[in-house]
């Protein structure tokens, strides 16, 4: 399948305000020494996760749950995708409920994995489209949602370690998304320039197949999640030292 995804998420602006010099209420320092390690680690990120759903405004970094997206843009060809797709003033609700089911971290390279499980999550905004979706074509510009159920998520992040004032560091260089869903529902309005029966009968046949529909926009949904994780996770990790949640780092 030839793709093309240029996906605008979010504007982080990174800080150049002072780092956390002294460790903040909501982190929870593990020795990976431990042989409990596994288990304080998915308590010590599941506390990481309770404080970005707020958001830390201290270091720059905007709240988690609503998370507000001012574009995503989407190119994709061939397959049973194929769209020229555009959804403007995104909302997406639900990140703050996520449930923490394992955080392991290497040893050697402390690349990180995690699992974790969302509820429910929604997305919400304005959409316009052309192409097509299950070889069916699909015209309009509007609002739309979609609500992903019972959504587990597993994350490999790339981590590199660095030296800064004094402190080490996580890098996080790259993330890698795998997703299943439990259900989904959407609807998007004024398809077919509001012609009320194409509108009303494409939404039921799309929900209906909703697994199908699933599949074929997971590297779109895969692709944007993951974008989302690595603005945060960078924002979070070099501004948060490293020994703070795992205390005998290697030298």
């Amino acid at each position: 399948m030839q793709c093309i995804f240029i996906v605008t998420i979010i504007s982080l602006h990174l800080t150049t305000a002072d780092h956390y010099k002294t460790k903040p209420n909501f982190v929870k320092t593990c020795q990976i020494s431990d042989p409990d390690f596994d288990d304080c680690s998915k308590e010590a990120v599941q506390l990481l996760f309770n404080a970005l759903g707020p958001g830390l405004p201290e270091i720059d970094l905007p709240p988690l749950d609503p998370l507000n997206i001012p574009k995503i843009r989407i190119l994709q060809g061939d397959g049973p995708v194929n769209v020229n797709a555009a959804l403007d003033d995104v909302i997406v609700s639900g990140f703050g409920k996520t449930e923490v089911l394992l955080s392991q971290v290497d040893s050697k390279s402390y690349d990180f994995y995690t699992k974790v499980r969302v509820p429910k999550m929604r997305i919400e905004g304005t959409y316009d489209l052309k192409g097509k979706i299950l070889l069916i074509p699909l015209v309009g510009r509007g609002r739309c949602w979609f609500e992903p159920s019972n959504m587990t998520i597993d994350i490999v992040s790339d981590v590199k370690l660095y030296k800064k004032d004094g402190f080490t560091f996580f890098n996080v260089t790259n993330v890698h998304v795998k997703y299943n869903i439990g259900g989904l529902k959407l609807y998007m309005h004024n398809l077919f320039d509001g012609i009320s029966s194409l509108e009303e009968s494409t939404n039921a046949y799309l929900n209906a197949n909703w697994r199908p529909v699933s599949d074929s926009l997971r590297p779109i949904l895969t692709k944007t999640i993951e974008n989302i994780l690595i603005e945060f996770m960078q924002q979070i990790f070099h501004n948060l030292p490293a020994s703070f949640m795992i205390e005998d780092l290697k030298k």
